[in-house]
């Protein structure tokens, strides 16, 4: 059974995608989903060939059907690639550096990703260039190198992890293209409905599957998304080399997850605006960061490039550290944890990581939203924010 890409044209919209993608081909009696193939290898002789699964390392049917939804969603014209987590997916995509290459890399950039590469850069690996990514002027200066080695690789995170930064990718890609760099764009926050970095300019589009992609918080997976047959060719090397793949129960319930992204989006988005709106005008909160507000920095440049504004939004809570801790401890419904993009919705101080940039507020609250109702969600904020009262 083969998944029949031509059965769904290009012209359906991604809310239909994310339902249609990846099923198995039409044939009388074939199941509407894709099953589980639980084998490490596969019958054959000779010697292995392009299109030869040979081994549960390179390949495993399950993978098959939400590789080509993920390419489908994306807008590639290569399926995706799955890794077994986010991280796994992100060392991959840093492989393309050469030794002794430079990385260009926004100062608030998803932790995991940035502590990887300043790990890497202390190898000798390479050089870590990080910028304010929405300051194109310092992004062009850095990728340029202002009479140094030019950069290799242009990381993207928009919006970004946890400030809510909107970096202008069409303009920041040509400019790195310009001078032969690869441009990744971790799309995690926005998701391909609301956001797509390849028509943008972007060579790679990074996810952490884990998220919104899967959705219900009960699967770790990665994804990398290119239309570049060399770029996809290295990447896969890397997958089969490293062992960095996923299990195909894993990926059986990330396609599972995957079908009803466009509702969970829409729902968690709208709720997202609705609290961000709310929160901008209470007195125990000193400043919400959330790009589809007026007001926010990145509105303009997001507006302009995405069809949303995404479900992930920051306070920081009047009282200081010590009261954002007290917001924290004193919701019911909302969900002290990391991570992001389920269905519950979840919060999370991000400076409790010693990890966590400086420049990350102490007082800084991350909210993901979830798709429960807007006003219950409403209601244990502002009795966890009555607890700890108003700055002085």
């Amino acid at each position: 059974m083969t998944y029949d890409a031509s059965a769904h044209p290009e012209n359906l919209s991604p809310d239909t995608l994310v339902v249609a993608a990846g099923r198995p081909a039409r044939e009388h009696d074939a199941p509407v989903n894709s099953p589980i193939v639980l084998s490490s290898t596969y019958v054959g002789t000779g010697t292995v060939v392009d299109g030869d699964r040979a081994y549960g390392r390179y390949s495993n049917p399950t993978w098959d059907p939400l590789e080509e939804a993920l390419s489908a969603l994306e807008g590639a014209t290569l399926p995706g690639l799955i890794f077994s987590s986010g991280l796994a997916a992100v060392s991959a995509a840093l492989s393309l550096i050469p030794a002794g290459g430079v990385l260009v890399m926004p100062i608030h950039s998803y932790q995991g990703a940035l502590v990887m590469a300043q790990e890497l850069e202390a190898k000798g690996m390479f050089t870590l260039r990080t910028v304010d990514i929405a300051n194109n002027d310092e992004v062009i200066a850095a990728l340029t190198g202002s009479g140094e080695k030019a950069a290799d690789m242009l990381w993207l995170e928009s919006p970004t992890n946890p400030m809510l930064e909107v970096a202008d990718i069409h303009v920041l890609a040509r400019s790195a293209q310009a001078v032969g760099a690869i441009v990744v764009t971790d799309n995690t926050f926005s998701t391909p409905l609301v956001q797509k970095p390849l028509e943008l300019g972007s060579d790679i589009v990074l996810h952490s599957v884990t998220k919104y992609l899967s959705g219900h918080s009960d699967v770790i997976m990665g994804a990398l998304v290119t239309s570049n047959p060399e770029l996809r060719a290295t990447l896969l090397h890397h997958r089969s080399i490293h062992g960095a793949i996923a299990g195909p129960f894993e990926a059986w319930l990330a396609l599972r997850g995957l079908r009803t992204l466009a509702l969970r989006v829409e729902r968690s988005q709208a709720s997202a605006l609705t609290l961000a709106t709310r929160l901008e005008t209470h007195d125990g909160v000193s400043r919400v960061l959330f790009p589809g507000l007026p007001g926010d920095p990145g509105h303009v440049r997001a507006t302009a490039q995405m069809t949303g504004y995404g479900s992930v939004l920051c306070i920081e809570i009047a009282g200081g550290e010590d009261a954002a801790e007290a917001v924290v401890e004193a919701l019911r419904l909302w969900t002290p944890a990391t991570s992001l993009g389920g269905v519950e919705s979840l919060i999370e101080r991000r400076r409790r990581h010693a990890n966590e940039p400086v420049s990350v507020p102490a007082n800084l609250l991350r909210l993901s939203v979830g798709i429960e109702n807007v006003e219950d969600l409403w209601a244990d904020l502002e009795q966890a924010l009555a607890t700890v009262g108003t700055a002085e």
